[in-house]
This record gives structure tokens, C-alpha cells and sequence, in this order.
């Protein structure tokens, strides 16, 4: 359900979370844990959710293997944006390729896996690059292609990769599918929404909501001003740049030569254009930026507490602050 007020989205979430993490503690005395990925979870003590949409797990099984991780152990927090009309739909989304291509930059928050450092600052997205490589269609270059069109969109993105899904032998129920797609931001027809998929969970419901108003604040000063595409390679090679070193990276982009001074240049114009609630909580976004995102935070954290402890001991102590 869509909220227009981002305070009363993260009281709703914040109740929520606080009634099923009580259920949790309760039944099987255990936390719910934010970050885009476990850091100590092992991939042979977990396993594809076996409930709901079962036969669309089975029908990917059938061509990718879905015990690794990008399938297991991945927390993203994905954000709707509503369109009214194709023409405004199709110029958010390629705005968001820019966007979409410095944001975890942001919002990376998955600096270890199975016990130990990645080699990335943003694990989750690397892993989500590869989990569906047997048929690459289907997540590009994450990145999202620019289109002119819906029907350039179905033809040249969705029915693509429906028929090298096809011809790979999945079942029908993953044919043209709008939310198969695994870039990082699709077009979903059936909410009149784009969904960005490219971020990491944060530590709390009140990271998520900054997010998310960060970003409506920036498309909003995007649209506006009608800025130019960059060239969709530059994007790619900065995005990957972005993954691996995050606020650090080397980038091409005209605003900045680093991820960070690109982001920079983002909150500027989201300052700009954001109302009065949404501003409330773009200073975490600021903090992020100036003292690093949260996994880059995790690592110096955990890599001090390791200096008079074991690692994961290490481990559980900073990653506990979280709950």
C-alpha cells in the first residue's frame, strides 16, 4: 500500500516491525537482523523459501542454481515510484539509470558474507550480477538500458529474455513477466510503478524511509531541470566501480571525479527539491555520504573491535548494535 507521508510510512513500518519482532523473540528467540546480507550465515544452513510463490522458485531451479548466493541470503530494500502516463514512466527510468548507477554508494551495507570481508563494498550486488547468468538477458548490465517507449521496453528488454528463458526450458509461468526482469530499476505495468532494486536493507525502517525520500527528492529536481542521459557504458563501468569501492570510486561522471562527490552533487539538488517532510530525513543521507555508507562503517568497525577479539566474535558485536 503507498503512503504519501514518509513519517507516517515509517510509524507504520516501525509498528510492524516491532509486533513481528516480538513474535520472533517469543516463539523462537531470535532478532531480526538489517544489512544486505548475514555476515556468519553458512549457504548449507539456509534454503529457497518453501511457502509461497513455491512454483516460481521450482520453475527457476530448473535453470539456475539456487543455492548460492544472489538467490540465498540477499536483503535489498526496494523502492516503488508511481507514474501517471508512459511519457512520464519512461522518463524516470532513464533517469534512474544515472541515479541507479551511484546509488549504492549510499546504500551499500554488505561488507561480509559466510564469516568473512568481501572483496566489494557492496557483496549483495555482486553476487546479484552473477546469480542469473545462464540467461544474461535477464539482468543486462543491471543497469537499465535507455528506451523510448513501452513497447520498445516489452520488445527489446521482456520478450528477450522470455524467449531465452523459453528456449532454456522454464516453465511458462516466467514468460513474459514484467518483474522477472533483475535490473536495477524495472517498470512494473501492473502497479503503474518503477521499482528500484539496487539498494541494500539498512539498519532500521528510518534509513529505508531516507532513502527513499532522497530519491523521490532527486527525481524530482531530475525532471525538472530535463538533464541529459550519460552514455548507458559510462553508467556501467562506474557502476561496477561503485560495487567494489563505493563512496571511494573512481568515476566518469561531469559532477565529480569520485562516487562521493557525485552523491554529493545528488543531495544538493534532493535538498533543493524535496518538501518539508522529506527533509526531515535527508541529513542521514548527508551522514552517510560524509562518513560513509554503512558497510564501509561496518568493516572499520568490526576490523577495530577484531584487533582484541576473534572476528566473529568481532563480528557479532558491531552487527548486534544493529538490532
Amino acid at each position: 500500500m503507498p503512503f504519501r507521508s514518509p513519517e507516517n510510512f515509517e510509524e507504520t513500518m516501525y509498528a510492524a516491525v516491532l509486533t513481528l519482532a516480538d513474535f520472533l523473540e517469543s516463539k523462537y528467540r531470535a532478532h531480526l537482523l538489517g544489512a544486505g546480507m548475514h555476515p556468519l550465515l553458512k549457504l548449507e544452513e539456509t534454503g529457497v523459501w518453501p511457502h509461497r510463490h513455491k512454483k516460481i522458485y521450482q520453475a527457476y531451479s530448473k535453470v539456475f542454481n539456487l543455492n548460492q548466493h544472489g538467490w540465498l541470503n540477499i536483503q535489498s530494500f526496494q523502492l516503488n515510484i508511481p507514474y501517471s502516463n508512459q511519457e512520464s514512466a519512461i522518463f524516470m527510468h532513464n533517469m534512474l539509470s544515472e541515479i541507479c548507477a551511484y546509488l549504492p554508494a549510499i546504500s551499500a551495507s554488505s561488507p561480509i558474507y559466510e564469516g568473512k570481508f568481501g572483496e566489494n563494498v557492496d557483496n549483495r550486488l555482486c553476487f546479484y550480477m552473477l546469480n542469473q547468468k545462464e540467461v544474461p538477458s535477464i539482468t543486462g548490465d543491471v543497469i537499465p538500458e535507455y528506451v523510448s517507449s513501452f513497447k520498445q521496453y516489452e520488445k527489446e528488454i521482456i520478450e528477450r529474455y522470455s524467449l531465452d528463458l523459453a528456449h532454456a526450458g522454464v516453465d511458462e509461468c516466467l514468460l513474459y513477466k514484467d518483474w522477472v526482469n533483475s535490473r536495477g530499476a524495472i517498470l512494473r505495468f501492473d502497479r503503474k510503478a518503477i521499482e528500484i532494486r539496487v539498494m541494500d536493507e539498512q539498519e532500521c525502517v528510518k534509513s529505508d524511509v531516507a532513502l527513499s525520500c532522497f530519491i523521490r527528492a532527486l527525481l524530482r529536481g531530475f525532471m525538472e531541470r530535463k538533464a541529459e542521459f550519460l552514455p548507458h557504458e559510462i553508467l556501467v563501468k562506474d557502476f561496477n566501480s561503485v560495487i567494489k569501492m563505493g563512496l571511494d570510486a573512481k568515476v566518469a561522471h561531469p559532477n565529480g571525479q569520485t562516487a562521493r562527490q557525485v552523491c554529493q552533487q545528488f543531495l544538493k539538488a534532493a535538498w533543493e527539491n524535496a518538501t518539508e517532510e522529506e527533509k526531515k530525513y535527508l541529513p542521514i543521507i548527508q551522514k552517510r555520504i560524509e562518513h560513509g555508507n554503512l558497510s564501509e562503517i561496518i568493516r572499520e568497525r568490526v576490523q577495530q573491535k577484531a584487533q582484541k577479539t576473534d572476528f566473529k566474535e568481532a563480528v557479532i558485536n558491531v552487527y548486534s548494535m544493529l538490532i
